[in-house]
């Protein structure tokens, strides 16, 4: 799943089952490439996959898998946002480099 291909590809079937095509058509990405890494989430279990005719259809294999991406996205977001405030804290401080080490900020 670190993979950001894969992530893509489990953001795109959080809204449903989808065709080869479609997927590859909304990532952009040659066939071969998307159909690599839908092998790599089939063989661990992460989607199913169902053939209609002579196309294939995945889905995730349990709707838990975008509950927990969303966790994980949650809890990135607010690293993501600490972070962003502590830059934000430092630079205001840099700023003030001018005051002796003892004065108050």
């Amino acid at each position: 799943l670190a993979d950001p291909t894969r992530l893509m590809i489990l953001h795109d079937l959080f809204e449903g089952e989808k065709p080869v095509g479609e997927l590859v058509n909304r990532l952009e990405l040659p066939q071969s490439n998307v159909s690599r890494h839908l092998a790599v989430l089939r063989e661990r279990g992460i989607v199913n996959t169902r053939r209609e005719g002579t196309s294939i259809f995945y889905s995730l294999a349990d709707p838990r898998i975008a509950e927990a991406c969303g966790l994980v996205r949650e809890v990135l977001e607010n690293q993501l946002a600490r972070r962003q405030s502590l830059a934000g804290t430092i630079g205001a401080l840099r700023e003030n480099t001018g005051r002796p080490s003892g004065e108050a900020v």
